[in-house]
């Protein structure tokens, strides 16, 4: 029989689920003319709500929205999207963007480079480090995504799980995030990156995400539209904070 692996509505994996965390998508737009990146966080405490993504030299920061509220920035405070200005990008949930930008930078791997680092020390969550990296080259565009986990929260077990993408697909994304949904302590996402459909332009795309990541706890939105030609980008960011503030 003929077992194909599910291809999900983005739209509706996003509206069904309270907290998958942080999530990064990478794909193909339908008009198989761009590559399409997709970060957001989502927060549940206070430290984490109170953040905002901004554009920097190369990509996106987050950063504090009021600095009185800041406890602890380890976590929650890094560069999410570095460009490295050759059409490969890289994407994560963490400071290991800049292991990867560092490792790449000496002719190293994407995979070299996440084998050095591990899950993160929030116990007992252990939050899972997802990547993301994106190269665009010859009018074509090929990713990778990884994952690197506790085995079911034993903070002395590391997983460590790599998925290449070398012939995406117009009109599909692989979806990975950290968790697989809300709970105490959070269940780490399980299994490959899920297969989604990535619908309309930037916009479309955009506002879609957000309007479908669950108002509570959704923070901010990253969405790039890599053109394969031209490697020119498009990028949207939405900020809820930067959105309250406007409605205030």
């Amino acid at each position: 029989e003929d077992i194909q692996m599910q291809t999900f509505d983005f739209n509706t994996l996003l509206n069904s689920n309270t907290y998958p965390g942080r999530g990064i998508c990478l794909g193909i737009d339908e008009t198989g003319e761009n590559a399409v990146i997709v970060y957001f966080i989502m927060g549940r405490s206070v430290n984490s709500r109170n953040r905002i993504f901004e554009e920097s030299v190369d990509g996106i920061i987050t950063k504090a929205h009021d600095e009185s509220l800041m406890t602890d920035p380890h976590l929650i405070i890094y560069a999410p999207v570095r460009d490295m200005g050759d059409g490969r990008i890289i994407v994560t949930n963490g400071d290991q963007t800049d292991t990867i930008r560092d490792f790449l930078k000496e002719g190293s791997t994407f995979e070299e480079a996440l084998r050095t680092r591990t899950f993160e020390d929030d116990m007992p969550n252990c939050t899972p480090r997802i990547s993301g990296i994106v190269e665009v080259k010859d009018g074509a565009a090929m990713y990778k995504l990884s994952i690197l986990k506790s085995d079911e929260h034993d903070d002395s077990s590391v997983q460590r799980f790599f998925y290449e993408y070398p012939q995406p697909k117009a009109g599909i994304g692989h979806f990975i995030h950290t968790y697989k949904c809300d709970g105490n302590p959070i269940p780490s996402f399980e299994g490959e990156p899920e297969k989604v459909t990535l619908k309309g332009d930037i916009e479309d795309l955009a506002l879609n995400v957000w309007d479908n990541l669950n108002e509570d706890n959704k923070v901010s939105l990253y969405v790039s539209f890599i053109n394969l030609k031209s490697g020119e980008a498009d990028t949207i960011i939405i900020n809820k904070h930067e959105q309250e503030d406007a409605d205030a």
